[in-house]
């Protein structure tokens, strides 16, 4: 499923980024942590390699 938003995009990078080891989970906030606990790297890395070209930076809808 691609990202709806560039704010989703970043926030599944940074949870990504965490799932990998490579950033402290304590550093995370909001969404990025709330997707880091429930969803697979395999899901996060879907809407982390999302295009952000065309997207709007937040999702009217969240």
């Amino acid at each position: 499923m691609p990202a709806k938003s560039a704010a989703q995009q970043k926030a599944a990078g940074a949870a990504l980024s965490a799932k990998r080891g490579d950033t402290p989970k304590s550093k995370l906030k909001g969404a990025s942590k709330l997707m880091a606990a429930t969803m697979s790297e395999k899901q996060l890395e879907e809407l982390a390699h999302t295009k952000r070209k065309g997207k709007p930076e937040h999702d009217a809808k969240t």
